[in-house]
């Protein structure tokens, strides 16, 4: 009977061309095409196949729709006068190019089109929801290429059908409405007569009748919009693509996006993160300016405000401030407009300073893809406030429909109304549908679907609209409903925080470079007016930090091709960023020659450093070094010398006046006691600095397996290869070092420091790195009491429970936080501060700091190679606040800079602050103000205090600005002779824009 294809007709000619790149439209159609035959393969993975299609339309198809059918494996997009116009993937229900709706005699029926098709396979599932790596020697192959009717009668008849059927599945046949419609799909079929297509139209007013039966008022609105989720199946690994194959996956989808919104001027599609819309306009300029103007129409709706989706917890508080400042600004500056929601799908988990953070950038709406993260627990709500770290509340929306990739089908709609947790609360929600990745987004079909049942009795109401719609909706609930306070913590296999430990180290080392960077260029350019600030380069280094920030490469699920992207520009932000400074530096020594150096931290410190005297030999001194300043390097003696003694017992006594360590043969701390307070810090017959190993299973394993799993097979690390040996005897520094065995592959070789005047002891470390499945941490047992432990997060720190009494606290057996956690009781405690970890447990009055993971996929090379990381540990009395524990992990991150500087130069200082409460974070020139720097401060002990910041740069007026730097003019910051006094409550963020 009648199908969906009527007449098919062959193409005049097929030829194609391989490449083993990915190459522009211009370069690929100059290649030489060789002839084709359908069925024939071409390969491998990751390579590119173009192909040139001549056709011919057949003048008896007038009055008829005409598509090109195409179905190969890959992902294609046709090109047509030289411009991407669609994208083509079997997965994504897309096989054809539709080359008239409706052939006239004035209709070109001679075409030329290319089709660029790349050979990726979409990722083959490992076992449980583990992702493999593509195969890499795959063959690809074109299964159909024809020109063909297609029938669209056939396909509205086929979807009234499917709609109706799915109605009485999803209601049931014994309910009023799902009867009705088992009776209309009957009646139907009574009418239809496939010979005579004539009876479809009477079968299809049937439908609409049906179809066009109302609801009451108190039906659910389900708000749909288009969305491409670019991620991956369950275990959300996006990043299974080399960024240029991402650049790819964005061309084809949108080009099949503004195609859609041709066709249908109500299609609302929702696109995310500013790097994929710079992406585009550089490779597609053409399809950039057609976005350009949908964006206008307010039918392609950029969401999301920031650079990428960044993941939630690892990137630092200034970083992602950054995101949000490119990502506004990028916006802006292209389509004039400002995003008010942030848009995170999951990520691994959303830190608690994000709702500040949002809400000093102009958003005040969140929406993330789906709550199907909890394994443990199920998040309690759908639309709600979460409020963040401050106080500040941010209203939060999870579509209920939970799922990967709505298709606008009858279930996805029920499944919105009862998955609902806020029945009653709120009577709206978003429906997201398009198909994800490779896919490449919506279809036409979807639309059809959703048309048909906009206002149909017995399911929610259906509109085309915009998370602005949404959440204006929404915020008139705002009375009834439930606060969220804290973070919103992600129960998985927390081991995001740990694997690719070279990705999370470049991450911390290049925040730190920019942050440096940032200052000794605001400094320069005060103290020397020739000095170029170096904007761009700034700008271009910030973006590659915020990009490999992105939700899959900083976590470290990602496949190999991706880790030697990152890595490489990781590099190159060291590289270019080490020039900058050493210019910064120059700049601000005024040309001198002689040893100095430069702190980009906020307070005083007095350190021991290493120098180059004029003979180039290198030694110690400790050095007292002003506020976010400099001086010349004048040794100082301290007030007690480090010693180091080798007791009878084979162990070696260090102390310096503050700690007193001893260390045993195999390198554990069997002590650890705090000189004045009179207080050993290791628990009884326990050793500190203890590495165990753990088998690690991989990510399909659910968190309590993985709990229980990890208990049982933690193996101390014992067998020493080295023994201990003094390495520097004492004085301004003692030290001692060993090497340990931890299998006939993999060694830890670990120096261990005690500095002069220093309150902690540094253990900088080197792991050469060859399991496979193990999860190496150590441990630091200590004499603590506390049911909560400390972490340090963006802007703040938070408390996490160190007992696991509930199903909530025991899905936190691991743990991030930035550069330090502290256990303390009252006027005593522990704190373990690191340089580029960020995975913790602790557990009762146990400290572990995870160090190192060896997983197998995605990718089979993860983590191999050779180490190195510096962690420390330092007891305190009172709390952590006063004993200057935050400081203290700052100085550890922000290692003092030697610089050159005149040696009669007096030492100098920039900015200071009259509180150990307040943190002086950035110093950068403003982005749009000639002549201005933007200074950011926040309270970092939890606490309202009044501070005051002064200067010794020349401020005509300072004003208070948004994270976005856009000035408030009500609100002057008054300079008197003291400097400027703020007031701050518990971790809040201030920015200052300073007039020079």
């Amino acid at each position: 009977g009648q199908r969906l294809y009527g007449d098919s007709c062959p193409l005049e000619s097929l030829s194609s061309f391989l490449s083993s790149k990915r190459i522009t439209f211009q370069e690929a159609s100059k290649q030489n095409f060789v002839p084709y035959k359908v069925g024939d393969t071409f390969g491998p993975t990751w390579w590119t196949c173009w192909f040139k299609v001549t056709l011919r339309i057949p003048e008896s198809w007038r009055g008829k729709e005409v598509h090109l059918l195409w179905e190969s494996d890959g992902e294609a997009m046709v090109w047509r006068d030289e411009q991407p116009v669609q994208g083509l993937t079997k997965e994504g229900e897309k096989t054809s190019y539709i080359l008239s709706d409706c052939l006239k005699d004035e209709d070109p029926h001679g075409v030329n089109l290319y089709v660029e098709v790349a050979c990726n396979g979409l990722f083959g599932a490992g076992q449980g929801s583990m992702i493999a790596a593509p195969d890499p020697n795959r063959k690809f192959s074109v299964q159909k290429a024809e020109l063909v009717v297609f029938n669209r009668d056939v396909r509205e008849l086929l979807t009234d059908f499917e709609m109706l059927i799915d109605i009485v599945k999803e209601l049931g046949e014994g309910e009023q409405r799902g009867y009705q419609a088992l009776f209309t799909v009957n009646e139907m079929v009574n009418l239809c007569d496939p010979a005579d297509p004539s009876s479809f139209s009477k079968a299809r007013s049937l439908a609409s009748n049906f179809f066009s039966q109302r609801n009451g008022e108190s039906q659910h609105t389900a708000h749909a919009m288009g969305h491409c989720h670019i991620d991956s199946g369950p275990s959300l690994i996006l990043e299974l693509w080399p960024y240029e194959e991402t650049i790819r996956k964005c061309g084809r989808s949108w080009a099949t996006v503004i195609r859609l919104m041709e066709k249908n001027p109500e299609f609302v599609f929702t696109c995310s993160q500013a790097q994929q819309f710079q992406w585009v306009k550089s490779w597609y300029p053409g399809l950039f300016s057609q976005i350009q103007h949908f964006v206008k129409r307010g039918q392609f709706i950029p969401v999301g405000g920031t650079w990428v989706e960044m993941d939630g917890n690892l990137p630092s508080g200034e970083s992602m401030v950054r995101q949000f400042l490119e990502g506004q600004r990028f916006f802006n500056h292209e389509f004039g407009i400002h995003c008010k929601e942030f848009w995170l799908p999951d990520t691994f988990g959303y830190s608690a300073q994000l709702p500040q953070i949002m809400q000093s950038c102009g958003i005040s709406n969140f929406l993330t893809q789906k709550l199907s993260w909890n394994l443990v627990n199920t998040f309690p709500h759908n639309t709600f406030f979460w409020e963040g770290l401050d106080g500040s509340k941010i209203l939060t929306h999870f579509p209920p429909g939970n799922s990967y990739e709505m298709k606008g089908k009858v279930e996805d709609l029920v499944k919105t109304v009862n998955n609902n947790k806020d029945k009653g609360r709120a009577n709206h929600s978003a429906v997201l549908f398009g198909f994800g990745d490779g896919g490449g987004g919506p279809t036409q079909l979807m639309l059809d679907r959703l048309n048909r049942v906009q206002d149909t009795d017995g399911l929610p109401k259906v509109q085309a609209s915009s998370p602005n719609k949404l959440f204006s909706e929404l915020q008139a609930y705002s009375d009834f409903l439930c606060t969220w306070t804290g973070e919103l913590f992600l129960e998985l296999h927390n081991g995001t925080y740990t694997t690719q430990a070279q990705i999370k180290r470049g991450n911390r080392q290049c925040e730190t470079l920019l942050h440096d960077l940032e200052i000794a260029s605001s400094l320069a350019l005060c103290r020397d007016r020739t000095f170029q600030y170096p904007v761009e380069k700034l700008r271009e280094l910030w973006r590659l930090l915020l990009l490999n920030q992105f939700h899959d490469v900083i976590p470290g699920s990602c496949i190999e091709m991706v880790v030697e992207d990152a890595l490489k520009y990781y590099e190159d932000i060291r590289s270019d960023g080490a020039k900058l400074l050493h210019d910064a530096c120059e700049a601000l020594g005024s040309g001198g020659k002689s040893a100095g150096v430069f702190n980009s931290l906020p307070w005083e410190r007095q350190e021991v450093i290493q120098i180059q005297d004029g003979a180039g030999k290198s030694g110690l001194a400790l050095v007292r070094v002003p506020s976010i300043g400099l001086c010349p390097v004048k040794d100082t003696q301290p007030v007690a010398p480090v010693s180091v003694t080798h007791q009878a017992d084979g162990t070696f006594l260090m102390e310096n006046g503050i700690v007193q360590a001893i260390v045993n043969k195999d390198g554990t701390l069997a002590s650890l006691y705090l000189i004045r307070a009179n207080r050993e810090a290791i628990s009884d017959s326990c050793h500190g600095n203890q590495f165990v190993i753990f088998d690690d299973v991989p990510l399909y394993w659910d968190a309590w397996d993985v709990m229980d799993y990890h208990l049982q097979t933690r193996k101390p690390v014992l067998e020493v290869v080295q023994p201990i040996h003094v390495v520097s005897s004492g004085g301004l520094r003692g030290s001692v070092s060993f090497t340990l065995r931890i299998s006939d592959k993999s060694t830890i070789m670990q120096e261990i420091i005690m500095d002069a005047m220093c309150p902690y002891i540094k253990f900088n470390t080197e792991v050469k790195w060859a399991e496979s499945h193990k999860f190496l941490k150590v441990e630091f047992p200590v004499r603590v009491h506390s049911p909560n432990a400390t972490y340090e997060i963006q802007f703040g720190h938070l408390q996490r429970p160190t007992h696991r009494n509930t199903s909530w606290d025991w899905a936190r057996f691991e743990v991030w936080g930035h550069k330090w956690a502290d256990l303390s009781e009252h006027n005593f405690g522990v704190a373990l501060l690191n340089d580029c970890k960020y995975g913790y447990s602790v557990h009762r009055n146990t400290m572990t700091l995870s160090l190192l993971r060896a997983p197998k996929a995605p990718d089979a090379n993860a983590d191999m190679g050779t180490h190195h990381f510096t962690y420390a540990i330092m007891p305190h009395t009172g709390s952590f606040q006063d004993a200057s524990v935050i400081q203290c992990a700052y100085n550890l991150n922000f290692p003092l800079r030697s610089i050159q500087c005149a040696p009669d130069d007096m030492p100098w200082s920039a900015f200071t602050i009259s509180s150990a409460a307040v943190i002086l974070e950035t110093v950068k020139k403003a982005e749009d103000r000639k002549e201005a720097l933007v200074v950011r401060l926040y309270e970092s002990h939890g606490s309202s205090v009044t501070a005051t910041l002064c200067t010794a740069l020349p401020v005509r007026e300072a004003w208070h600005c948004d994270l976005l730097e856009s000035q408030d003019p009500n609100r002057p910051a008054d300079i008197t002779s003291e400097g400027i006094t703020l007031n701050y409550k518990p971790f809040q963020i201030v920015s200052l824009l300073l007039i020079l």
